[in-house]
């Protein structure tokens, strides 16, 4: 039975997905918030009211009774009684299984935050005077970023004389967004920050997307390795059973080792 307090309330780890249970439990008071006292709902025996409005495990909505008798028809249900709506007057409770809705709640929490896309910024630093390999290695490495559903932070960096001419940080900015714009487009515009003009490029493609076509590319990749090697496994078979035949066809028998000789 699970009616004991002490385990439960030292298990209670994830009071934030409680509080945001849809429909079930109203949002944690905000001077609870903001003073740091603990938001975790009170559960059977701690339940200080002489009657509550009771909630049946299904939804349902069984009245206003005595703590005494809810607390009885937890117990006879093998569930936990607990304060869902302590505001209201009077108190809200609900029969449930508290330590299985806690566990599921932190598992589609979990499997949320699995499923979130992340855009990460990537970074490249250009000087205004670059050659033409250097430039294009730094292309390169933004295309691949863009691809991957990663944004760019492009960094023209000025030094001395160069920082007078900052139309040529400019117009290699404008050609690199140029030369990527089938991956990317232009998010922030060039700004001009000190020593250095930065502009952010944007992925056309989404995180996930890019992600999932690199998932399915490195399945097909696998398959087709594991088709390679069963089809140099049934080569190297063919090739033994075409060699034994030739031999039993030349009338040539095995010699016995000196170890099958009696």
């Amino acid at each position: 039975m699970r009616r004991g307090t002490d385990g439960l309330a030292s298990a209670c780890t994830f009071a934030e997905a409680f509080w945001h249970f849809r429909g079930v439990v109203e949002a944690p008071p905000r001077r609870f918030q903001e003073e740091g006292i603990s938001a975790e709902p009170r559960i059977n025996d701690r339940i200080r009211v002489s009657e509550v409005r009771l909630v049946g495990p299904n939804g349902e909505q069984v009245g206003i009774v005595r703590i005494e008798d809810a607390l009885r028809l937890a117990a006879e249900a093998d569930l936990d009684l607990v304060e869902v709506a302590p505001g209201a007057r009077p108190p809200v409770a609900k029969l449930m299984d508290y330590g299985k809705f806690k566990y599921e709640s932190a598992m589609k929490e979990r499997a949320a935050r699995r499923n979130q896309s992340h855009v990460l910024i990537k970074e490249q630093k250009l000087r205004p005077k670059i050659d033409k390999h250097d430039y294009e290695t730094k292309k390169r490495a933004v295309e691949r970023f863009l691809a991957e559903g990663d944004k760019v932070k492009v960094t023209i960096m000025f030094r001395g004389r160069e920082q007078s001419r900052p139309e040529l940080g400019f117009r290699l900015l404008q050609r690199l967004a140029e030369d990527v714009n089938e991956l990317g487009f232009v998010e922030s515009s060039p700004k001009q920050d000190g020593r250095n003009m930065i502009m952010v490029l944007g992925p056309h493609r989404k995180k996930a997307d890019a992600k999932a076509e690199k998932e399915a590319a490195k399945v097909e990749r696998q398959a087709r390795r594991h088709a390679d090697e069963e089809a140099e496994k049934a080569e190297r078979a063919a090739s033994r059973k075409a060699a034994e035949a030739e031999k039993a066809e030349r009338g040539e028998v095995e010699r016995p080792t000196p170890d099958n000789e009696d």
